[in-house]
């Protein structure tokens, strides 16, 4: 069995190849369900039919839209679109600033069970669609997350 030993570097150290930092993070391109802000966490629109249920993707919102919450996550989008455009989204790894209720804190799993449409809040019982992990105290509803990938 093989085994994986590499490592990849955040911190700006030099990695040996002479890039200073990597991203650890997957990234998909969708077509956006909704307007998308940079940031906002996502998920399928199921609304389409057939495969387009998982071409589309649109903020998770708490009015009862498309994608209402308390669906598993898609990820954090990256870009800030208009109905129709493409948006790329992390669906796996390390975002810099995702949309997350300020007082949540670092190290606790975040959930998309909130007032405001598209941000993560700290995640508990009623919730248990854990979309990923704050990895510094959220300032301004802004902090670097880990986003655990869901599919």
């Amino acid at each position: 069995m093989a085994t994986n030993t590499l490592l990849q570097k955040l911190d700006g150290e030099a990695d040996g190849f002479g890039s200073t930092t990597t991203n650890r993070q997957q990234v998909e391109v969708f077509l956006a369900a909704s307007a998308i802000t940079a940031g906002q966490w996502v998920s399928f629109d199921v609304t389409k039919t057939g495969a387009d249920k998982v071409l589309y993707v649109g903020v998770i919102d708490t009015s009862g839209g498309a994608v209402a919450i308390g669906v598993p996550t898609v990820g954090v989008a990256l870009d800030t679109v208009a109905i129709g455009d493409r948006v790329r989204v992390v669906v796996g790894g390390y975002v810099a600033s995702a949309s997350v209720a300020t007082g949540s804190t670092a190290g606790l799993a975040l959930a998309l069970d909130t007032t405001t449409s598209g941000r993560a809040t700290i995640a508990d019982a009623a919730n248990v669609n854990i979309a990923g992990i704050a990895l510094a105290d959220a300032a301004s509803n802004v902090a670097p997350c880990w986003v655990h990938k869901q599919f």
